[in-house]
């Protein structure tokens, strides 16, 4: 984990061959939040992307690196105080030496992030 004690996977569930669900929980005591804004605290968009990374690579068992992002749309402000729990979709393709992954993260009822990345195999 890039940045300890973020986030915990609450609950993972494996759909199909490609599509996953995977439920976290965001650490609204994580001093990330601190400066990521005072009084203020919104989950950073990379820190999201690095979840969303760290999740595919324990799908796959691969170190990732992040190739290409071919679409990032940040829809709704995450406050980890007042939405900690976070549901992500993710369909992960893998291709000779790519992971491709497409996700939608989301809390409550409301679209946070929609993500599509190409990840390149390290090992």
């Amino acid at each position: 984990m890039l940045i300890p004690n973020l986030y915990t996977i609450k609950n993972s569930e494996k759909i199909d061959d490609v599509n996953f669900k995977v439920q976290i929980e965001l650490n609204p005591n994580h001093e990330v939040f601190e400066g990521h804004f005072p009084n203020n605290p919104i989950t950073p968009g990379v820190c999201m992307m690095q979840i969303i990374k760290e999740i595919t690579e324990g799908f796959v068992a691969k170190n990732l690196f992040l190739s290409k992002v071919s679409n990032v749309k940040f829809m709704a402000t995450i406050n980890p105080f007042v939405n900690p729990i976070l549901e992500l979709n993710l369909n992960v393709v893998c291709e000779n030496d790519e992971v491709k992954v497409k996700n939608t993260s989301f809390f409550e009822a409301t679209n946070a992030l929609k993500f599509s990345a190409i990840y390149k195999v390290l090992d």
